[in-house]
């Protein structure tokens, strides 16, 4: 049995953890509390807007989008997010887990034919492992989820793709469903699948759009602007979907750590008054004497 010096020491340790853990999971909280404000305020608006780009060009005109071309996959780009530290659950190794099987999916493709756009300092580091060289550095984005920062990456991915460097983007992230559920989803960004419907009118008909100045102008601008804003909102759900696990890891180490904390002092108060009687029994022997 430990000596109650030893048990006194490992409740001071474990004092300190709870500290630790606690002011992180307030701190999870805090972040978790305004990214779930971005995404839920954003992701309608980009579900809409891609609600309006499907229908449009499916029911729109005669015109084809270069975004929807379908071709052999010869060469495929992987943009996959994680975060930048610990401390969060399964969020990291189920994104690391899904990465491996995706490169298991994809063994009969040359390493040179599989391009990895490792968002987070994570997913990058697994990357590396694994053999590949990342297609940048885009761990800053991770922790401060940035417009800009996102169209310049979408610009890339659609430049690549309407060239024929690239013949088809996938994404891998965790999406935010609510603070206590996270889905972790593998989506083709390009080309567009025209038969993924993300909005369904009600009344179940087709809308009638009136097009100014030109069905082409249009097509040219939304197109560009839906496939940014999906990068956006994907950084934005992963961001959201890692606050919500770390908030969530933090809050199962805390009651850990009460639990140990009330176990340890259990023991303690045993040991204490098992050295009492023992110093009692050792008095009362000493006086019969």
């Amino acid at each position: 049995m430990a000596s109650l010096k030893e048990v006194k020491g490992r409740i001071l340790s474990a004092n300190n953890t709870l500290k630790i853990t606690s002011a992180m999971k307030m701190v999870a909280s805090a972040k978790l509390h305004k990214a779930q404000e971005v995404i839920e305020g954003m992701l309608p608006y980009e579900r809409q807007m891609s609600a309006i780009m499907t229908h449009f060009l499916q029911t729109g005109g005669k015109t084809e989008s270069p975004f929807a071309t379908q071709r052999k996959a010869k060469r495929i780009a992987l943009v996959i997010f994680s975060s930048n530290s610990s401390l969060c659950g399964g969020f990291n190794s189920n994104v690391i887990r899904s990465y491996h099987q995706w490169l298991d999916e994809h063994a009969q493709m040359a390493k040179e034919n599989l391009i990895i756009y490792p968002v987070g300092r994570k997913i990058a580091d697994a990357v590396k492992k694994s053999g590949f060289t990342p297609a940048g550095d885009y761990t800053h984005m991770a922790d401060k989820p940035n417009y800009t920062e996102c169209e310049r990456l979408a610009a890339e991915l659609c430049e690549r793709f309407l060239s024929g460097d690239i013949d088809r983007v996938e994404l891998i992230y965790h999406h935010f469903k609510s603070a206590g559920s996270q889905e972790l989803v593998n989506t083709v960004y390009l080309p567009i699948d025209l038969s993924a419907m993300t909005e369904v009118p009600t009344d179940n008909r087709q809308p009638d759009y009136l097009i100014e100045p030109s069905e082409e102008i249009l097509l040219a601008k939304l197109i560009p602007e839906v496939l940014k804003l999906k990068v956006y909102t994907t950084l934005l759900d992963s961001n959201a979907s890692e606050h919500a696990t770390r908030s969530m890891a933090m809050q199962i180490a805390t009651d850990n750590a009460n639990n140990l904390i009330q176990d340890l002092t259990v023991v303690y108060n045993k040991g204490r008054q098992q050295a009492i009687t023992n110093e009692l029994l050792d008095i009362m022997g000493g006086t019969m004497a």
